[in-house]
């Protein structure tokens, strides 16, 4: 099945917490093609829908971050696609994109495209409604997957609270390495190519941040703020608020698990 992919210098350039400041639009297939993440309107995405010939049947979203659906609306009314979301998050898909849903999927869902089918996976975490898509790979025999905000090439998700889930994060992470797809392509930065090794990296960031907050905690961190400082070894000072976001996180989780106690403000070990 084909793919063009508006990644690398044709990411689209989106206000994000991204390194790149831009996020990967993807279009799966050339007739009635399936198109991800189409984060804002810019040359290249135009060129693709008006001038390359490309049958657009569907319009999709891996979450619904700002730095995602930024032209949603527009290409939905362009090429008259219909267009996917979550199940039970209608409200929020439309509040988000400005238009609402026309169908929506759930775990297994097939979106038939001219050649082949794609299918959703649930891949909650980074937000509550994260899907990723997969569909056979066009440059070999095997597996490519849309993985949206799940994994990175380098560095890492945010996983923040209030939407941020850690657990399920985690959860999402196991379930695609166990998976073993032969490619992710992600919805900022580079194609990963080797993914199980690229998804235990993220697995081990993940539970040696959480180690850190555990032992900050244990070493006397009471508030968010606190633990923040004992747990990071850098300056995080340029984007505080996102590490404050990630150690509630954690805090949460480490709460749900009996190992420290939360009541939102201040930790304590149990």
């Amino acid at each position: 099945m084909p793919i063009r992919s508006f990644g690398g210098p044709h990411a689209i350039d989106v206000e994000t917490a991204a390194p790149e400041g831009a996020t990967n639009c993807y279009v799966v297939d050339d007739e009635a093609a399936l198109l991800v993440d189409p984060a804002g309107r810019d040359e290249g995405l135009e060129t693709l829908l008006q001038d390359a010939g490309v049958d657009v049947g569907h319009v999709a979203v891996t979450h619904h971050h700002p730095d995602h659906v930024g032209a949603v609306a527009w290409v939905a009314e362009a090429t008259d696609a219909t267009v996917w979301c979550r199940t039970g998050r209608e409200r929020a898909f439309e509040g988000a994109t400005g238009v609402a849903a026309d169908r929506t999927f759930h775990e297994g869902t097939r979106i038939e495209t001219g050649n082949g089918a794609v299918t959703v996976l649930d891949t909650p975490g980074h937000a509550p409604e994260h899907v990723a898509f997969s569909f056979s790979d066009p440059e070999g025999a095997g597996e490519a997957v849309l993985s949206g905000d799940l994994a990175v090439a380098e560095g890492s998700v945010v996983v923040g609270a209030p939407e941020g889930d850690l657990r399920a994060y985690l959860t999402s992470l196991r379930r695609l390495h166990a998976r073993h797809p032969d490619r992710l392509l992600p919805g900022h930065g580079p194609v990963v190519g080797t993914p199980r090794e690229t998804l235990r990296r993220l697995l081990g960031h993940r539970l040696d941040r959480e180690e850190r907050v555990l032992t900050a905690v244990g070493s006397g961190a009471r508030t968010v703020g606190e633990v923040t400082d004992a747990a990071y070894e850098k300056d995080v000072s340029h984007v505080r608020s996102l590490a404050e976001a990630t150690v509630r996180a954690h805090l949460e989780k480490l709460a749900v698990e009996a190992r420290v106690v939360f009541d939102g403000e201040r930790a304590t070990p149990t």
